[in-house]
């Protein structure tokens, strides 16, 4: 079932087993018979973990979604609330156990699990409300990093970069930490850990002293990672504003990827009948699973997106010459092989079929005038041109009331290329958004300076230019169907936090002191001691293992990037990728975006 996860330098089916051990085990608390009360933002994470197999197997027989009112009928013993530790929930639960028939016979125990952390201010409002009492169980399940693939991580924290940027809130931090001992236990000591960032500067020292804490915590496993690097996201906040270009960014970008799952139109999809006219079209998304499971996937997702077409073409031809080989089976070992094959070969078709699909979908988008304009003009900020100005296409698409979004992340992208803008353009761009598309998203403007997005030039010097040179941003010459450089997932741009990683490993981060200085926070490094006998050494021509911890999100753009690094011939490091969230410029900006909502007269 999780074979994916296992294919990697680094078996991640360890983590997962640990989490299902641990799920099982609470379970196993509640006897009898249960029904399951889930916050809906966790079903997909735990669906990553546990399938329902493993629930039903624990007596789990209903599962219903938290909302006020009364809780459906089920005739279980035990209903448990998996929820996140947040008060507008635990409104919702009281809702529930309060109108809960206390004459009803037998009486249903209630349990409640707070993921990823108990938390004393929910235990608290649930004792003002006086239903605390009511929980036989209150515990706490650490769902920190998720395994989402062989390669990739992530907590799926929707709100870590606001928390931690806007609110300076550290929790997601504290938890990012947890989930780095946790790794530790199960694959050892990382010896090496950088940093670059303030976020990252807190993850490094909670880690420190939590080990200081728990000494029993010095394990004597032979370390599988070599090195943490740890990245704020806000040292690079130009990458996630830009569109990425790979197969799985552009899925990402136009129809968004939840928990390893698209929703796609149907109509792609529909089996085509002779003589039916498109009648009975189904309604319902398309809904698939996206990672490297997936043969034809794990080979594509990370190509840029002109790539991907000639590589299906050649999938159909031998697939249809596979097919052929059944004429030629003459004798019952022939024929025997080939039926041995016929479950692979038709799952290959299933997927080509599938891929297909979506790329005629995205192709669609890619070929539009509106994408190739809002492109160019990214392109354009990127590589240095007319970035302290207005921009008429952004003024023309505000004029023409494109989505919110676009523009934003538009302007914020000019901004970040530009080390922030001059006073009169900013206050220019701000008017036109105002008065456009309302007063009330002056708040989103708000968090967005904040968060160093879209700001004023306070030093009076434009640094992106030094940044880009020195640490080669912009590429010309971009080779997009057999890439030599990184730039490709972006046509043309460079990830600066992918090139800070490809740097550090080869040659060090001290022959970019000058420009780390120039990104915001701090840089450092940190050396955990091994116990005698577990320092590693190196076998001629092997790897070192690199766990790249993005603070506040990644995007799939970023992830193809360091898989690209991963598989170079010489380049003597293989990549994992642990995140906050996985991100694209709309749902990392969505996050920051507040509404103020009008006061009814």
């Amino acid at each position: 079932m999780a074979a994916h996860l296992s294919s990697g330098r680094v078996n991640l089916t360890a983590l997962r087993e640990a989490g299902r051990r641990e799920l099982r085990e609470f379970l196993d608390k509640c006897a009898g018979s249960k029904a399951i009360v889930w916050d809906e933002y966790l079903t997909g994470p735990f669906g990553l973990i546990a399938q329902y197999s493993l629930l039903k197997e624990h007596e789990v027989e209903k599962m219903f979604t938290l909302k006020p009112g009364r809780l459906p009928q089920a005739d279980v013993k035990n209903i448990i609330f998996f929820v996140r530790p947040k008060l507008e929930l635990m409104d919702i639960i009281t809702d529930n156990v309060l109108r809960e028939d206390r004459g009803r016979s037998p009486q249903r125990d209630f349990h409640i699990l707070f993921v990823p952390r108990r938390s004393l201010l929910c235990e608290q409002w649930l004792k003002e409300q006086g239903v605390l009492g009511s929980f036989i169980h209150r515990e706490q399940y650490s769902l920190d990093l998720i395994p989402f693939d062989g390669d990739l991580l992530s907590m799926e924290s929707e709100s870590a970069f606001k928390e931690c940027y806007l609110e300076s809130d550290q929790t997601s931090l504290y938890h990012a930490a947890k989930g780095l001992m946790t790794l530790q236990a199960l694959y050892g000591t990382i010896p090496q850990i950088f940093g670059k960032g303030e976020c990252a500067r807190h993850v490094a020292n909670m880690m420190i002293r939590m080990k200081r804490e728990f000494p029993g915590s010095q394990n004597s496993i032979f370390p599988v990672f070599d090195t943490l690097l740890l990245l704020d996201r806000n040292v690079d906040l130009l990458t996630p504003l830009a569109t990425q270009l790979t197969y799985e960014g552009l899925i990402d970008e136009i129809y968004g990827i939840q928990n390893t799952y698209v929703k796609l139109p149907p109509e792609k999809f529909a089996p085509k009948k002779q003589g039916e006219g498109g009648k009975d079209l189904p309604t319902e998304p398309k809904k698939l699973q996206l990672n490297s499971a997936e043969e034809l996937y794990a080979e594509i997702r990370d190509k840029n997106f002109n790539a991907v077409g000639s590589v299906l073409s050649k999938k159909a031809k031998i697939i249809s010459a596979a097919f052929e080989e059944r004429h030629h089976a003459k004798t019952v070992g022939e024929i025997k092989q080939f039926v041995s094959q016929l479950p692979h070969m038709q799952a290959a078709r299933s997927s080509l079929a599938n891929h297909t699909s979506i790329a005629e979908l995205i192709k669609d988008i890619t070929t539009s005038e509106d994408f190739f304009d809002n492109l160019t003009v990214e392109q354009e900020f990127m590589s240095g041109i007319d970035t302290d100005k207005v921009n008429n296409y952004i003024e023309d698409c505000i004029a023409q009331k494109h989505p919110l979004i676009k523009i934003l992340r538009l302007v914020c992208l000019q901004s970040v290329c530009n080390s922030g803008l001059k006073q009169k353009v900013l206050d220019h761009y701000k008017r036109e958004i105002l008065q456009t598309y309302g007063y009330e998203h002056i708040l989103t403007l708000n968090n967005l300076e904040k968060a160093g997005l879209l700001k004023p030039q306070t030093s009076g010097r434009n640094n992106y230019p030094t940044i880009r040179k020195t640490l080669r941003l912009w590429m010309d010459d971009v080779n997009e169907q057999n890439p030599n450089d990184i730039s490709y997932v972006y046509s043309g741009y460079a990830p600066l936090s992918v090139r800070l990683a490809q740097l550090l490993a080869r040659p060090g981060w001290r022959s970019i002191e000058e420009v780390l200085k120039m990104l915001p926070g701090p840089h450092f490094e940190e050396r955990q001691q091994l116990p005698t006998g577990l320092q590693k050494k190196r076998q001629h021509g092997e790897n070192r293992v690199t766990l790249v911890f993005f603070l506040g999100g990644v995007t799939y753009a970023e992830i193809a990037a360091l898989r690209f690094l991963s598989q170079m011939e010489d380049g003597g490091t293989e990549y994992v990728i642990a995140t906050t969230k996985l991100i694209n410029g709309t749902s990392w900006i969505k996050s920051l975006m507040e509404k103020l909502e009008p006061t009814p007269f």
